[in-house]
């Protein structure tokens, strides 16, 4: 039931004191008519007539006098002492007459009355499902955040009176202090050496990438990608009118005489690389490849989008620096997601790249996102100053490396006759290779009747090709359990 105080009366309802028809005639029959249109939704309880007679500057009666007549009519119910309700069950309000007296049915459009070109690109590739379990391609476990912490810093953000006058400005009004604590804390943790004109703050990965793309690309421009590489990065650079074109990855991440093949015969204007652990295998890109990379940049002019998605988690020994880190020609355009460990509403993406970029790139993020989080800003900002995200993230890498060399053992032991794969060093996701003969889609059908849920996103099927990125960051030991017992059963069933 709607509330009373959302009809916008004032916006149909338009009395004129010099007609013949009695004021309270005028207001019972646009009231009808409001029904009629579904302006006033069947079921709703009217306003009181004071407060009616208030909103539409009228006298009480009037609206007395309006409602009895509507009452009268069939059209409300006159509740003493509670109130006056529009009749669910009148045929009256479900029918509309147009102006030759024909009764007619009336719902909003169907369709647009215009042509408008529609994207066979951006077809929404994340899928969900009621199933009780669910293999995702490596996402943290909400249920791990500090959520005490962070209600604790958001709490105390928003009763902060030098906090309020930002709240309505824009972002380039505002302090800059989670800027330059996130430029501290990337220098600390990556080996950068950048200011905070050369950072830029976005709401995630996938959007730095698009007002990259928007930004660099050009119809028919030649971007690079991994052989398989992330569904959502190519899907935006096809929408901005560019062409693709894939290398192969091996066990070193991407094989650069490939790339060198390509440079040698086509214009590259963008490369696009997730050299920490290559998406979708886990694979890791080797020093040399790292540095044949940047002088194939420098020399043959493209740029070099480096996604760090999952640089904060690594298990084993220290992990390799960016590219940017050693990129001295401003040739790599490094992105990534700060706060992955916690929940999601509290992760922000950033762009680090030269100066007379970053001033580009912020000209459409100001299009798109004028106002920006100011509060989770300054809440992601404490968590810094506080060194409260290295303690979350201490902990949240304990338990992550758990999970991985528990599944990886799970797999090992109850499928090992099926599948084959490599421990990864960091990241949250497993790469598995299954043999040829097993149908990955039919494998999904099979899991999901056992309330375990593949989206499709995760399994990759080709000619050469038979593998799953398993995702395992979101499951404890025992949802791992059930769901590689669900995953040898369903096997066994399509086999």
């Amino acid at each position: 039931m709607n509330s009373p105080g959302q009809i916008p009366f004032n916006s149909f309802i338009h009395l004129n004191r010099h007609e013949d028809t009695a004021i309270y005639v005028q207001l019972a029959q646009q009231i009808i008519q409001a029904i009629q249109r579904g302006f006033i939704p069947m079921g709703t309880k009217l306003p009181g007539s004071r407060q009616l007679a208030q909103t539409l500057a009228i006298h009480r009666n009037t609206v007395v006098a309006a409602l009895q007549e509507l009452e009268a009519q069939g059209w409300i119910d006159i509740k003493a002492n509670i109130g006056s309700y529009v009749l669910k069950n009148t045929s009256k309000a479900k029918k509309n007459i147009d102006h030759s007296g024909t009764v007619v049915q009336k719902q909003y459009a169907g369709q647009t009355g215009y042509d408008f070109e529609k994207s066979n690109i951006l077809e929404n590739p994340f899928e969900s499902s009621m199933c009780v379990l669910k293999f995702d391609d490596g996402i943290p476990d909400s249920r791990l955040s500090p959520i005490h912490q962070l209600s604790k810093f958001y709490t105390a953000n928003l009763k902060r009176k030098k906090n309020l006058k930002y709240l309505g400005s824009s972002d380039q009004n505002r302090p800059a202090s989670f800027r330059e604590q996130l430029c501290n804390f990337l220098n600390q943790s990556r080996g950068l050496h950048i200011q905070p004109k050369n950072l830029l703050i976005t709401r995630s990965v996938e959007m730095s990438t698009y007002i990259i793309a928007q930004t660099l690309l050009q119809a028919h421009d030649l971007v690079i990608v991994g052989q398989p590489s992330y569904f959502a990065a190519n899907m935006i650079f096809q929408q901005a009118g560019a062409r693709i074109k894939s290398i192969p990855v091996d066990h070193d991440g991407i094989v650069i005489e490939a790339l060198e093949h390509i440079c040698q015969t086509h214009k590259i204007r963008l490369l696009y690389l997730t050299p920490h652990h290559h998406y979708p295998t886990t694979v890791t890109l080797s020093p040399q490849r790292r540095t044949a990379v940047l002088h194939l940049s420098s020399q043959y002019g493209f740029a070099v989008i480096e996604d760090d998605y999952d640089y904060e988690f690594h298990y084993n020994e220290a992990p390799l620096m960016p590219m940017a880190a050693a990129d001295y020609d401003g040739m790599v355009i490094y992105t990534g997601s700060f706060g992955k460990s916690l929940a999601p509403g509290f992760r922000t993406g950033f762009i680090v790249a030269p100066e007379n970029l970053i001033i580009e790139l912020q000209k459409l993020l100001n299009m798109m996102d004028h106002q920006g989080d100011f509060v989770m800003e300054q809440v992601l900002s404490d968590l810094i100053e506080e060194g409260e995200i290295h303690r979350s993230l201490k902990k949240s890498v304990k338990l992550y490396k758990e999970r991985r060399n528990y599944m990886s053992y799970l797999l090992a032991r109850d499928l090992h006759e099926y599948v084959d794969f490599d421990i990864p060093t960091g990241g949250l996701a497993l790469w598995t290779n299954w043999t040829k003969d097993i149908n990955l889609i039919q494998l999904r059908k099979q899991c999901a009747k056992a309330n375990l849920f593949l989206p499709k996103t995760i399994l990759y099927q080709a000619k050469d090709m038979t593998a799953i990125r398993v995702g395992f960051g979101n499951l404890n030991q025992e949802e791992m359990e059930k769901s590689v017992t669900i995953l040898a059963e369903s096997i066994a069933r399509i086999q």
